[in-house]
This record gives C-alpha cells, sequence and structure tokens, in this order.
C-alpha cells in the first residue's frame, strides 16, 4: 500500500511567513505606543527609573521614620495645617476657571480653618459640609481649552504631561504664599510645604504602593495608567462637559477579574507617581513614582509622593 507523501514548507515560505508575523506585531505595537498617548516612553521610563530610585533610597526611609517618629493623631494635624495653606492656590484657579461656587466653598474653607480650625490644624469646615475643592493652573488650562500633550515623567514630581507641566511652573512661582512678607522671599516656606507634603502622602502610601508595585508587571505602565485616569477624575471638576470617557486603564500585564466579580490575583487599586490610584483625585506618589489613593482630591500643585521633597503640588 502506498504511502502518502509528506509535504514539507519550503524554507522561503516560512521565511516569509515569519516576516509576516512580525509585520503584524510591529504593527500592534506602533498603535499601542500611540493609544496611551506616550510616545517619549524610553525617556520617561529612564526618568521613572531614577524617581524609583529616589524613592527607594531617601523618600520611602524618610516616609517610614517620618510614620515611625510621630504618632498618627500628630501626622494628621501637620497635614492639616498643610492643606490649609495651599487653599490660596485652590482658590485663585478656581476663580480663573470661573467656578463661582467651588471658590466660595475654597475661601470660606481657609477663614474657617484658619481660625477656629487653629491654623487648619482640624477641617472644621469639613464637618460643617464643605469639602475641599481641587484647583491647579493644569486644571485651569484645560478649562481654557488647551489639550494635555503627551504623557511626561517629571523627576521627582512624577507623572505629568505637557500641560501639567507648565501649569505646574505657574503654580510654583504664583501661590500665594510666595508673597507672604520677606520670610518667604526665597520661597523656603514654600519649599518646607512641599517636602512635608511629599513626605506625608508617601508615608500614607508606603503599603498600597507595596501592593501595587508587587502585583504589577510592568510598575511603569500601571502608574502611567492610575495617573491619567486619576487626571481625568481631577479635569471634570473643571469641565465636565468636555472630559473624556473613562477607559479601562489597568496593568497590561495583570490577569483579568473573573467574570463572577472575583477579585483578581493582580488587582488592588489603581493607583506618585505619579500614587496607588493615588486615584481619582488622591494625592499622586514618587515621581514614576507612586501615586495617591483613589478619591482624595490632591490640592493643586502637590506633588507625587515621588517627589523627593520637591515643592508642592
Amino acid at each position: 500500500m502506498a504511502q502518502t507523501p509528506v509535504r514539507h514548507w519550503p524554507a522561503q515560505a516560512k521565511r516569509l511567513l515569519a516576516c509576516a508575523a512580525l509585520a503584524v506585531l510591529s504593527g500592534c505595537a506602533t498603535v499601542s505606543a500611540e493609544n496611551n498617548g506616550d510616545p517619549w516612553e524610553q525617556t520617561n521610563r529612564s526618568i521613572f527609573a531614577f524617581n524609583m530610585a529616589a524613592d527607594r533610597y531617601a523618600i520611602k526611609p524618610a516616609a517610614q521614620a517620618y510614620r515611625w517618629a510621630l504618632p498618627a493623631v500628630v501626622r494628621d494635624r501637620i497635614r492639616g495645617i498643610v492643606n490649609n495653606l495651599t487653599e490660596p492656590l485652590v482658590f485663585a484657579n478656581d476663580v480663573l476657571q470661573l467656578r463661582a461656587r467651588s471658590a466660595g466653598i475654597t475661601l470660606s474653607r481657609f477663614l474657617i480653618n484658619s481660625t477656629i480650625g487653629l491654623a487648619g490644624m482640624f477641617d472644621v469646615a469639613q464637618d460643617q459640609g464643605l469639602a475641599r475643592q481641587s484647583g491647579d493652573f493644569g486644571q485651569t488650562l484645560y478649562r481654557w481649552g488647551m489639550d494635555s500633550g503627551p504623557y511626561l515623567v517629571l523627576p521627582f514630581f512624577g507623572p505629568s504631561n505637557l500641560r501639567d507641566a507648565f501649569g505646574l511652573g505657574v503654580d510654583l512661582y504664583g501661590n500665594p504664599i510666595n508673597y507672604v512678607g520677606d520670610v518667604n522671599d526665597w520661597g523656603w516656606i514654600t519649599f518646607g510645604i512641599g517636602v512635608v507634603r511629599a513626605i506625608d502622602l508617601r508615608a500614607e502610601n508606603i503599603e498600597s504602593l507595596d501592593a501595587l508595585q508587587t502585583n504589577s508587571l510592568d510598575f511603569y505602565a500601571t502608574l502611567r495608567s492610575v495617573s491619567q485616569q486619576r487626571r481625568r477624575a481631577q479635569l471634570q471638576d473643571a469641565r465636565p462637559e468636555k472630559a473624556p470617557e473613562d477607559e479601562d486603564l489597568v496593568d497590561p500585564g495583570a490577569t483579568p477579574a473573573p467574570a463572577d466579580g472575583t477579585p483578581s490575583p493582580s488587582g488592588g487599586d489603581t493607583a506618585p507617581g505619579g500614587s496607588p490610584a493615588p486615584p481619582a483625585g488622591g494625592p499622586v506618589p514618587p515621581a514614576g513614582a507612586p501615586v495617591p489613593p483613589a478619591g482624595a482630591t490632591p490640592p493643586a500643585g502637590e506633588a507625587t509622593p515621588a517627589a523627593a521633597g520637591a515643592a508642592g503640588r
């Protein structure tokens, strides 16, 4: 009985198929790079690596020492004072955004907490239903119609974009606290506020950032997604009708959650930068760094936890 001859693919055909597969994969990679808005990814990853080193050897140890030395009740009082000192900047940006109600709430909060709240140590205004508002110059530029531009990772400050990086510079220079008397001629008060805020923010997110990093196959990509998602939530305060619809911004390498809603092994909350999903409106962590927990609206101009002692965004 004759055997059916086995046909072998010619070597040239195999090479053609391999080239075609590479072309398809290259096309997929190009689309991905365009979709995440990160055309300068190689440079951003280098800055991210620097920020992570700064966090590992300086910021995180300082945050751990800060948390060890001061009880939670003292840290809460310090955080309240620092937050209160950022209210004038939030107020200025709310006015520029024509958000009269938010500006009124912010002004009321500052007056109440500066007096009855003992310089902000106690958030009396919050107890009266006056919630903290958002407001920074990057958000103001968005309100005026400026696009975000490419994604950026800033040294110490962490996740940002071209528009918000410019806005950060304006906030740091134009913060009303900069012009309070001769004592702050060199910006020492502003600098000190930024350092304390960065360390306090990092101290509040030590475990959450560690967990996020442990469960991320690509920590850089995870923080990028988290920071972008958080920023979108903040921008809705300035102009909700223009805010883009949320996308599924998750760790590209994470295991998807089961259909029955059971949490996936990889995942905790999304997001330093920036920080944790320092989460929608929450403090954003170390540069390239950890971002703050979702839900809390970070004061204008506060630096991400990764922001090693930089002035605060």
